[in-house]
């Protein structure tokens, strides 16, 4: 089959990072592309409702575009919005918060604070992970299997990428290798002990937008609790930046390994269960004053399951934080849970420069 072209006003970007154009009704996305352009696009994939399309041609160019500073950008899967840039990046990716908050979450006018953005758009990141197959070592290719040989990558931190450059000077085994910077504070969510795992695998890897990312939160919880529940938390990053507002603290996680971190260094008030997330949850809420009990919440992108919806609904806390690296089942979640909680604000942070990765803080109060 001969692969048609088409030409296509790009009328927005979808979350994920690609170009939505319509032809005769029908949804096309395609990548690398900036909402107002004009592009002569081929269609790569068809269905009923939508299509795939790669960029043939700018035809009306938007002077929000900017040349890409990385050789690989368009190859590598790992970036989306190089040619975009950062001030306009910000712009859309509040844009898809609230766009998914109403469709997913049926909210027809958030609370959304403005995005909290990167100090950095560049040279932020500090951990990376390559894979090394057959003497070629860099990240994989945009939507394959197939690996892109990198030397360099712009959005690491210049340790980061002298350790790349080391790795590369040897002959190394085929396999995965995480080059970190040297960070001295502690970790967020799980460890990196089990990567085939769904959970959050990472450290602070933007120490900028990781540490305004606490202050918020410490800022949304009220002063003077007594507990505070961390559902998901890791090795305690959140809890331990919050022990002067609570009298005690539980953490639960279901990663034993991020658990044993946690309870490395902890006070007398601070007790830390590794186990099913929904069962030490309900246990936790049952014995507690409601009215002085915060609960934190950071689950992985597949959000809260719905048993954890439900117990929250069950025995509701007066107040609820809600961190969410996925700002779709974000939505789906506190479209349930406003049945019992107002969301008093959303606030979007720009943790991942030039990629469409988007992270979101939700803060709700119970009905009373």
């Amino acid at each position: 089959m001969t692969m048609r072209t088409v030409d296509l006003k790009i009328e927005d970007i979808a979350f994920g990072g690609k170009g939505v154009g319509r032809e005769h009704g029908k949804v096309v996305f395609v990548p690398f592309t900036v909402d107002g352009e004009v592009v002569t696009a081929k269609i790569t994939r068809e269905k009923k409702q939508m299509a795939e399309a790669e960029v043939v041609d700018i035809k009306t160019r938007s002077t929000k575009r900017v040349d890409p500073p990385c050789p690989y950008f368009g190859q590598c899967g790992g970036c989306a919005y190089q040619h975009i840039e950062y001030p306009h990046q910000l712009e859309l990716k509040s844009r898809q918060v609230r766009d998914l908050l109403q469709r997913i979450g049926k909210f027809k006018d958030a609370p959304i604070r403005q995005i909290i953005p990167s100090p950095l758009a560049y040279a932020y990141r500090n951990r990376i992970t390559v894979h090394a197959e057959d003497g070629v070592i860099g990240y994989f290719r945009r939507d394959s299997h197939r690996l892109i040989d990198v030397e360099q990558c712009p959005i690491a931190r210049d340790e980061v990428n002298r350790r790349l450059a080391d790795l590369r000077e040897r002959r190394v085994p085929d396999g995965h290798y995480t080059l970190r910077a040297k960070v001295d504070r502690p970790l967020r969510g799980r460890l990196n002990t089990r990567p085939q795992s769904a959970s959050r695998h990472f450290s602070q890897t933007n120490d900028g937008v990781a540490n305004a990312l606490r202050d918020l939160i410490i800022e949304l919880v009220p002063p003077n609790q007594e507990l505070l529940i961390d559902a998901y938390c890791g090795a305690g990053f959140f809890a331990k930046a919050l022990m002067g507002k609570f009298q005690r603290i539980a953490g639960i996680d279901w990663d034993r390994f991020a658990i044993a971190a946690a309870k490395e260094n902890a006070t007398a008030k601070e007790t830390y269960i590794a186990g099913d997330v929904e069962a030490g949850l309900r246990s936790a809420l049952q014995d507690c004053d409601l009215q002085k009990t915060v609960l934190l919440l950071d689950p992985p992108a597949a959000g809260l399951t719905s048993q954890v919806r439900e117990t929250i609904l069950d025995i509701a806390p007066a107040t609820a934080v809600y961190v969410s690296c996925n700002p779709a089942t974000l939505a789906r979640d506190l479209g349930d849970l406003r049945r019992r909680f107002e969301i008093q604000s959303i606030t979007p942070l720009d943790m991942f420069p030039q990629t469409a990765e988007i992270e979101v803080v939700a803060e709700l109060r119970r009905y009373n």
